[in-house]
């Protein structure tokens, strides 16, 4: 699935860092500003324990995770809304993104050099929401203008949609992103057309300290309050760190996991709060040969879930059979979730929730 969460932020905040380790790839990750001009494009296996507890229990031959995409995108710039920096290309690169972890630098270091000469995590959120916004403000004008036009024309829906785009362009113009702009059934559509830059959902990932990874600093707790107002998530963690654990052997890494009190990697939180930020769930196949994690979109249907494994079994859709992640651990097998009357048979209006284990029934 191209579902892709873009890692953006000013430059020298550590976003290439945290990319290669994600990814284990070699993004060149280095002391001065637009060292990355072209994305890098990463797939990462989602984390989730409910994978492995099921293929130990169906003694299966292959187990498969459901993987999300990272996109490392190059550091913005004050002025990037006008073409600074690159700024057209790397805004370009974000409006294909369909959710946007931020990285925002919550560290001191010297050898470190920051793009505005000091450390402040508000401010340089201010600043590329700043940019965001800009250019956002452009697409609802050209809209406007547009419309303009349908309205002299007397087009009742363009009359209805004109005074949806002014109240957003104040609202834009009040800076605050487009997400937090309350929208109904009939301006929804109009507002999703436009594919804004600052409607996308967003995460903060605050790179610190190790000591501020564990216990918090003053500068993550800034990004937290900011974040609060939004309702948006901050995950705080140490790139440096993360990127020595990601490159351990297994054994290697659960040792120096424990001695930094940690038990599991904070890239961990973050791929798992990607996943949930695009809108995506998990359900499961299991048996002997195969053990499998499928990515579909919250409040997909059965019939679509199929689809994900093959096209002819959504074309050819009878039902699914259906137990719940939560019944099948807690009574620890297939039989016996049969036998409480929890194995279930669904038709074609049933909604896939997260954790749900599935076999499709299908003509050919």
């Amino acid at each position: 699935m191209a579902i892709q969460c873009g890692i953006v932020g000013l430059p020298n905040v550590g976003k290439s860092t945290l990319f290669n380790a994600l990814t284990s790839n070699e993004a060149e990750a280095s002391n001065y500003p637009f060292c990355t001009i072209d994305p890098n494009v990463g797939i990462v296996n989602v984390p989730d324990p409910r994978l492995k507890a099921l293929s130990d229990k169906y003694q299966t031959d292959r187990e498969v995770p459901t993987t999300v995409e990272f996109v490392d995108i190059a550091g913005l710039v004050k002025g990037a809304s006008k073409g600074e920096g690159l700024g057209n290309q790397f805004l370009g690169n974000i409006r294909a993104c369909d959710a946007v972890a931020h990285v925002v630098r919550c560290f001191e270091e010297d050898n470190i050099v920051h793009v505005h000469g000091a450390v402040n995590p508000l401010h340089d959120i201010d600043i590329i929401d700043t940019e965001l916004i800009l250019k956002d403000v452009d697409s609802v004008d050209k809209r406007i203008t547009a419309l303009h036009k349908l309205v002299r024309a007397n087009d009742k829906d363009a009359k209805a949609e004109t005074a949806v785009m002014e109240q957003l362009r104040a609202h834009l113009d009040g800076g605050k992103p487009a997400r937090t702009f309350e929208r109904d059934d009939l301006s929804a559509p109009w507002i999703k057309m436009l594919q804004l830059l600052t409607d996308k959902p967003v995460m903060y990932i605050a790179n610190t300290d190790e000591q501020g990874a564990r216990q918090s600093n003053a500068l993550v707790d800034a990004v937290r309050a900011r974040a609060a107002e939004e309702g948006a998530v901050v995950i705080p963690i140490c790139a440096k760190i993360e990127s020595e654990i990601a490159v351990l052997e297994p054994d290697d890494r659960a040792l120096f996991l424990a001695d930094l009190g940690m038990e599991e990697p904070g890239l961990d939180t973050v791929i798992r709060k990607a996943y949930e930020l695009l809108g995506l769930i998990t359900f499961f196949t299991a048996g002997k040969k195969e053990t499998r994690a499928w990515t579909v979109r919250r409040n997909a249907k059965a019939p679509q879930a199929a689809g994900v494994i093959h096209t002819d079994f959504e074309k050819g859709f009878i039902r699914a059979e259906v137990m719940a992640y939560v019944d099948w651990e807690r009574l620890g097998s297939e039989q016996a979730v049969k036998d409480a009357g929890l194995y279930r048979v669904e038709g074609k209006e049933y909604v896939v929730k997260d954790g749900d284990i599935m076999y499709f029934r299908f003509n050919v």
